[in-house]
This record gives structure tokens, C-alpha cells and sequence, in this order.
């Protein structure tokens, strides 16, 4: 009978014109429905003070609040209609599994938006070693041997391979998944903006939006005591390996920029030495990323499966598993420097971040750029007069 009921109300909005919504935005729509009546969480995070402000959700506006969702678990585990009451209001759960779709709507290309159902674990793993295998094979060949793998004069490994050949290898991936990104996001931004009002950007909303993503500020389960991972305890674990992980990243990815600068423009080629500038952000950022990842997994294994969407838990898997392997093989690198060891410890951090970069576009990393954008969208709304009718945030 729902299934009749359902068709006919998509059949209807089809002839009018309008979006039919999928099974999963059904249900957040559903769930937002008896929060707005409820509104006991309203200030837990972001999503219930943006939901307040609609008394019906589209399309555009379910994926907005699913991507202010943290996924912290708190609105879960204090509301009085979560499973197995009859209502089953699980809002974590929902918006995961509407996050999941808002990545593979907005892909690009889209006809790789799949990507994102596929990007498991295993999938990851091969594609790092399998890139790393290509080096290795490269190396041998143009080593005219297997004693390649274990000479590197001097600990260069531009001696292994110079330095205009990794940048052509790598420099078309990196711009490729900036694209795909960019492209991305700028369709997601377009869309959610008439749902938001579509006020122009201001200084005031997108301070509030960097200090938000910066601190993470919505990892706090709205009172500063933490969110939820695998029970009903608070804990800061996720905010603190978060934090690890992203810093950590930013700090090897301002490594690898001031040492362009310090090739090109000073002219001095790595590899690098303490106390020097890239050695030194390298070196924290690499430990910061190898301890958040390793953290996250952890959790990740540990989650309450109520938390999330199941069925993205090999894609999460895989992109931490892929940055604790570019961390840590880095690190690594810098220890085989002057041993035999560096020309295969090189192919497989080469390998590592190849395949990080040639997935990010459709792995977890998207994430953080939708809810950057919807945090910067939320910022804007709220500081604009409420809907007629509506009460105050």
C-alpha cells in the first residue's frame, strides 16, 4: 500500500515539474518533520536551529542540513523517539545515508560518481600498490636490474627519478582532483542557495564558518563534553583525531609547497635537512596524520552502528587507510635516506600518495568540502530575519 501510495506521489510530482525525492531524502524529511515538532536538540548543532527555519524540505534544502551533520550521535542518543520507539528517529543515520547520495549526485564527471559506492578498503589498497609496483618495475628497467631497487647515491631520490618527472606524474592527478572538486562543490553551492535564502556571502558569516570548521566546532555534541562513538558516553577522541588527521595533512601539504618554493625559487632541490622549514612541517605534519588516522580507525571499527551508513564504512576505511599509508611511508622515507632501502621505500610513498590523490575526488575527502559549504551557507542564513511565522533560532 506505502509502496502505491509512494509511486503515485512521484508519478504526481513527475507531471508537475517537480524533484521527486529519493528513499533516503524521503526519510530525512520524514524524521525533520517530528524533530520540528519536537525540538529538543535544537541546540546540539547546526542542523536543528537550519531545520527550524523550514516548515517543508525539498531536495536542495535535506541535503544542506546533511551536510551540517557531524554525525556526533548525541541528538540519537537523547531522543525519546530513536529506535525502537515506532517513530525510529535516527538522524545520524539518515543524513549519513543522504551525505552518501549528495557525493554521487554532485560528482564530476558524473559518470564517476559510482566511485564513491566502489571506494572500499580493498580497492584502495590495490590501487596504492599497484602504483607502487608500476615505480618499481620502472625503476628495474631503467635500472637495467634489480640492483636498482638498492642504490640511491648519496639518499637522492631525485638520482631515482628526477624531479620534472615526478611533476609530470603527479602535477595532471593533483589538478585533475582539484577540478573534479571544485566542480563539484560549485553545483552543491548553486543549489543549496536559493533553499538558503540566497543572501550573498558576508565577512562576519564566513569568519563564523572558518572558526566552525577549523575547531570543529560541532564535534562537541552541542555542550562541550564530546559526541558519541560506540555507546551513550561522551568522549573528545573523535574531535582530537579529527583535529591530528586534518592539521596533519595541511602541515605535509605546506611541506611539500614551500619546498616548490624553495626549489624554484631559491633554488635548492631536496632532499631537505633539519632545522630547515619543509623538513620541520613534514616531520609534525607526518606524526600528527600517522596518530589521527591511526585514532580514527580505530573508532571507525568501534562505531555504534546506529551512528552511520553502514554501507560507507569500507569507503571511510580506505581513505584513512591511504593517508596513514602516505604518513607513515613518508616518514619512513626520511629513515631510508643513505640505505639501500630508499628506492622501493620511495615507490611505495609514491604509490601511497598517487592513489590518495587520484581517489579524492570520490572518497571521504569530499566530505569536508560539502560541510565546509553548507557551514558557510548556514553562517549566511541565520544572520537574515526568520520566515514569516517562524520563531527565532
Amino acid at each position: 500500500m506505502h509502496t502505491l501510495e509512494a509511486l503515485a506521489r512521484d508519478a504526481s510530482a513527475l507531471a508537475n515539474g517537480e524533484t521527486v525525492l529519493s528513499a533516503p531524502e524521503t526519510e530525512v524529511a520524514r524524521q525533520m518533520q517530528i524533530c520540528n515538532a519536537c525540538r529538543y536538540c535544537e541546540g546540539f548543532c547546526a542542523v536543528f536551529p537550519a531545520m527550524t527555519r523550514r516548515l517543508e524540505f525539498g531536495k536542495a534544502d535535506i541535503h544542506f542540513l546533511a551536510n551540517l551533520c557531524h554525525n556526533c550521535g548525541a541528538c540519537l542518543h537523547a531522543c525519546q523517539y530513536a529506535p525502537p520507539h515506532e517513530f525510529a528517529v535516527n538522524v545520524p543515520q539518515a543524513m549519513a545515508q543522504v551525505r552518501g547520495q549528495t557525493y554521487v549526485d554532485y560528482a564530476w564527471p558524473p559518470a564517476l560518481g559510482r566511485l564513491y559506492q566502489r571506494q572500499g578498503l580493498t580497492l584502495s589498497l590495490a590501487l596504492a600498490a599497484g602504483l607502487a609496483l608500476f615505480l618499481v618495475l620502472a625503476v628495474v628497467l631503467n635500472g637495467q636490474g634489480l640492483g636498482a631497487l638498492w642504490s640511491a647515491p648519496g639518499g637522492n631520490f631525485y638520482g631515482i627519478f628526477p624531479h620534472n618527472l615526478l611533476v609530470s606524474l603527479f602535477a595532471p592527478v593533483f589538478l585533475f582532483a582539484t577540478l573534479a572538486l571544485a566542480l563539484g562543490v560549485r553545483r552543491f553551492w548553486r543549489d543549496v542557495t536559493p533553499a538558503t535564502s540566497g543572501a550573498p556571502l558576508s565577512a562576519p558569516a564566513t569568519a563564523e564558518a572558518a572558526d566552525a570548521v577549523l575547531r570543529l566546532k560541532y564535534l562537541d555534541g552541542g555542550h562541550g563534553e564530546g559526541c558519541h562513538n560506540e555507546d551513550d558516553a561522551y568522549t573528545l577522541s573523535r574531535r582530537r583525531f579529527h583535529h591530528l588527521t586534518f592539521y596533519g595533512f595541511m602541515l605535509c601539504f605546506a611541506a611539500t609547497s614551500v619546498a616548490t618554493l624553495y626549489h624554484y625559487l631559491l633554488g635548492q632541490p631536496a632532499p631537505y635537512d633539519l632545522p630547515s622549514l619543509p623538513k620541520l612541517l613534514g616531520a609534525v605534519g607526518g606524526v600528527s596524520l600517522a596518530l589521527g588516522t591511526a585514532g580514527l580507525w580505530r573508532l571507525n571499527l568501534k562505531r555504534h552502528p546506529q551512528h552511520g551508513d553502514a554501507a560507507q564504512k569500507p569507503m571511510d576505511l580506505g581513505f584513512i587507510a591511504l593517508l596513514f599509508l602516505t604518513a607513515t611511508s613518508g616518514l619512513a622515507l626520511w629513515a631510508a635516506r643513505g640505505t639501500p632501502a630508499l628506492a622501493l621505500t620511495l615507490c611505495l610513498h609514491l604509490g601511497a600518495v598517487m592513489a590518495l590523490f587520484a581517489t579524492m575526488p570520490y572518497n571521504k575527502f569530499g566530505h569536508g568540502i560539502f560541510r565546509t559549504a553548507a557551514l558557510l551557507r548556514h553562517a549566511v542564513e541565520k544572520r537574515l530575519p526568520n520566515p514569516v511565522g517562524l520563531s527565532a533560532d
